[in-house]
């Protein structure tokens, strides 16, 4: 199984900066994308044998991330199925019969560390929910 993860930094400018061209490239089995930064219907993606998991912000043009697998998994699970946690899209599992894949967009601290206090909470409880997986 070959599987990719890019941070994309926003996919809408990555598409018009040959991500095509390198997702045709790279031919995985899965391919992760984090910082998406868009709704799934702001950009028609045709992906011709891969099935399309988005988890969007929702705050328009920020975090989000998005699974496109050629393997059709058991279950998908979007978020950490915690309210305070799963507004900006940050984490999908796809559950397989001998794996699970997760992506995650871990969030920022900010300059000056602003946003620490939650960023550490989002740790914890992002290490809790990946020992639900077992």
């Amino acid at each position: 199984m070959k599987c990719i993860s890019w941070n994309v930094n926003g996919l809408r400018a990555c598409l018009k900066k040959g991500f095509m061209e390198s997702f045709v490239k790279l031919d995985a089995d899965i391919f992760a994308l984090q910082e998406t930064k868009m709704q799934p219907e702001q950009a028609i993606l045709d992906l011709p044998g891969y099935k399309q998991y988005w988890n969007s912000a929702e705050r328009k043009g920020y975090s989000g991330t998005a699974v496109f697998s050629r393997i059709e998994p058991l279950s998908v699970t979007y978020g950490l199925g915690i309210e305070e946690h799963d507004h900006e899209g940050r984490v999908i599992t796809l559950e397989f019969p001998d794996c699970y894949f997760v992506t995650v967009y871990t969030p920022n601290s900010k300059r000056g560390l602003e946003r620490l206090a939650y960023r550490m909470e989002w740790e914890d409880a992002f290490r809790a929910y990946l020992v639900t997986l077992d």
